[in-house]
Order: structure tokens, then sequence, then C-alpha cells
């Protein structure tokens, strides 16, 4: 299916002219230790995590995510300040190198899941779709852990 999923898109971005041609080839990113920590319900947020690997010889750039256990899924980036407050904000698009392994992890870039649709209970999975600035996606299943899970194998 992938690589009819390839050719509708090149048939798609094709037309547009030799500029789309730079874009950047999704299909050369993979996903890596993908994990979250089980829910309390669903009145607080989840977030997932992983590591997504440009595999390619060009950046590309994450823009967004979209699963169905959350009416808002984002990239969130949590931060630090001088005084030691932390907040989180919208991370926007995060560009990956040619080469290069982005983390997303505890105390920094992660897929915040906003408004859960169902509580995320350790043993289960599910789908997440990381989008990317050419139009593509890439699928993970994300396993839930426990709720104190500190990664895959803690």
């Amino acid at each position: 299916m992938k690589p009819v999923l390839h050719a509708a898109l090149a048939a798609l971005v094709l037309p547009l002219g030799a500029a789309s041609a730079a874009l950047a080839d999704s299909g050369q990113v993979s996903i890596e230790n993908a994990w979250s920590r089980a829910s309390i319900g669903t009145s607080r947020p989840g977030a997932a995590y992983m590591e997504i690997v440009n595999e390619g010889d060009e950046a590309v750039t994450l823009t967004g995510i979209k699963t169905d256990i959350a009416m808002m899924p984002e990239i969130h980036r949590s931060s630090m300040n001088e005084q030691g407050v932390s907040s989180m904000a919208p991370a926007g698009h995060v560009p990956i190198a040619p080469g290069e392994t982005v983390a997303l992890e505890p105390g920094g870039l992660h897929a915040m899941l906003m408004k859960l649709q169902r509580p995320m209970h350790e043993g289960e999975t599910f789908p997440l779709t990381l989008i990317f600035s050419d139009g593509g996606g890439v699928a993970v299943d994300v396993p839930v852990l426990g709720i104190a899970a500190r990664g895959p194998g803690n």
C-alpha cells in the first residue's frame, strides 16, 4: 500500500512545478522506541514519546500529528526559565536534518494528547501519525506503559 500512496502523492505534487521537487520525502523517516504512559481517565492530557529518525539525504519538517485517541494532538515543547519555572507551549514546525534523530521525550519535545477520547490503559496501543511538510505521514502504534513509566524497559 505504501508504494500506491507514494505514487498518488507524486501525481498530486508533480503538477505543482519544480519547486515541489525540493520537498523531502517523509518515506525516509522511521520511528523508534514509541511509548506513552497510562492516563488517569480522560480529564487530563496524555503524552507520547518516540525517536524520529531522518534516514534520507534531505531535511524533513514535522508539522503535526493526528490520532483518534485525542481531539487536540499537538507537538509541544517543555522548557524551564532562569527562575526554575517550567512551562509548555506548542512547538510549531520541527525540522529534522538528514541523518539526524529528534527525540520526543519527557521534559522536552513531546506529542501532547489533549481532550482524550478514552482512557489510555497499560498494555494497550493506539495509532498515531506524524505529518510532514511534504504532506506525507508516518504511522506508528504507540504502546501504553504503566502510569509511572520512564520509557520502554523502565
